[in-house]
């Protein structure tokens, strides 16, 4: 057999641990992995004293396209993700215009992709006040699960994203269990957030700790009870989405026990900053759920530690740089992570708290594939596809602005020292990106769908 490409000499991370083996790829899948790899090859890549891993499937990014693409595009958003280690996405359902809300939304946005990604990507539907009755075209058109907010989120522009009231939570969950698929929530409380901001802007409190403050961890734990509640009452599969709290992920875990189908993911941001330190940075720190105080974060840490989290995502938010001026009150909530998640928690987790490597991989690549039925992804196997990521744990480098892949190119984490490096990413067998080289060829990522 003649491979179209070797992997040779790297700590090979499978699901059960670490190994020296080789891995060949042939026609876009694993096709064998051994101690030694002898055949013929087209391109063998020497990945001695690296990693070799999955590449990370995020799950929660906002690509702007169509409709605000200035604020992110397909090309540019798929780029950083390439440059950050990431194989696959799936994209949710705002912040481009239209939100994609029905079928005709969804077409726009998988025509605007077609030809433009670097990575393999997939679609969420969103729930809406007013189209219960668009959730089955979506799920028909292929989206891979659904998004809504408990949060305050308004707008004034037409066919933009909005938050449910509690009867459009009950009806939706009611239909999306009938389709058997999950709803992902972004849990936080509406009313007490967004009259603490008033409250707190109007007495000239602006500092990253009373920012974390406007929205108490109380919030967050209340929002995540009501969608456990509403889950138990329709039987819909539930996913929390950038959970801050080791509050609200111990109302998960009891909901687990008692025979909840539900999963929550957190983000390096929330692992990454304190409130503290937000002052510093600026409103490029800024997001929603906020960035929480140190004592805060060190139990979500123990959290992530003990294996209550199922996985990690960017929620990769970006926006144009005028939006992120003003106070933490007049700002836009997003930050701009596509580019560093693998290398910043690898380097925070593994490096700095031991966590074992192939539990690393489960939380980027393997919990997420699988539950969102994603089964030719999410680990090194034979017959799997060739998303595979090198990762230097001896590397150390600074980010900048200039290295920064994204439409706009400002980042919270900019003069960050991260001590990991991803060197390479390979998208079913093909190198989209390399170090050196930056990145490669055309965009050759595909859809991934659940039809």
């Amino acid at each position: 057999m003649t491979f179209d490409l070797v992997i040779k000499g790297g700590n090979v991370v499978l699901r059960d641990g670490v190994y020296k083996v080789d891995i060949g790829i042939r026609d876009e899948k694993i096709t064998c992995i051994a101690e030694t790899i002898t055949e013929d090859a087209k391109e063998v890549i020497d990945a001695t004293g690296q990693y070799v891993m999955p590449g990370m499937i995020d799950t929660h990014v906002h690509i702007s396209e169509p409709g605000r693409t200035e604020w992110e595009g397909f090309e540019t958003g798929s780029k950083s993700l390439a440059a950050g280690g990431t194989t696959s996405y799936v994209e949710m359902p705002l912040n481009a215009l239209p939100a994609t809300t029905n079928k005709a939304a969804l077409d726009l946005k998988l025509e605007a992709a077609i030809d433009q990604n670097y990575v393999d990507y997939a679609f969420y539907g969103g729930l809406v006040p007013g189209n219960v009755d668009k959730l089955k075209e979506m799920a028909d058109g292929g989206v891979l699960a659904f998004k809504c907010f408990l949060s305050d989120i308004t707008s004034d522009i037409p066919d933009d994203f909005i938050n449910v009231d509690d009867f459009t939570l009950y009806k939706g969950m009611q239909k999306l269990a009938e389709l058997d698929q999950i709803l992902c929530i972004h849990a936080e409380n509406g009313a007490v957030p967004s009259g603490l901001a008033k409250e707190f802007a109007r007495e000239g409190k602006n500092s990253g700790v009373e920012y974390a403050e406007s929205r108490p961890i109380f919030t967050e734990v209340e929002a995540v009870q009501r969608a456990i509640l509403f889950a138990k009452e329709t039987g819909c599969k539930l996913h929390l989405v950038h959970i801050s709290t080791s509050e609200a992920i111990q109302t998960i875990i009891q909901a687990k026990r008692e025979g909840v189908d539900v999963t929550v993911e957190s983000c390096p941001h929330y692992f990454a900053f304190t409130a503290e330190q937000v002052d510093e940075i600026g409103p490029k720190a800024k997001c929603q759920p906020p960035i929480r105080k140190a004592e805060d974060q060190a139990r979500l840490w123990d959290e992530l530690l003990a294996g209550n989290i199922d996985w990690l995502t960017s929620d990769h938010s970006p926006c144009t740089e005028d939006l992120k001026q003003g106070t933490l009150w007049e700002a836009w909530g997003g930050i701009s992570g596509a580019q560093n998640n693998v290398d910043l928690m690898f380097d925070l987790s593994v490096k700095q708290r031991g966590l074992p490597v192939h539990k690393f991989v489960e939380l980027i690549a393997t919990h997420p594939a699988e539950r969102f039925n994603i089964p030719q992804k999410g680990e090194l196997a034979v017959s799997k596809d060739a998303d595979i990521i090198l990762v230097d744990p001896n590397q150390s480098y600074t980010v900048k602005r200039e290295d920064l892949y994204y439409k706009n190119k400002h980042s919270a984490y900019e003069g960050r020292k991260i001590d990991c490096r991803v060197t390479k990413t390979i998208v079913r067998g093909h190198v989209v990106f390399d170090l050196e080289k930056g990145i490669q060829g055309e965009p050759i990522g595909k859809l991934i769908s659940s039809k």
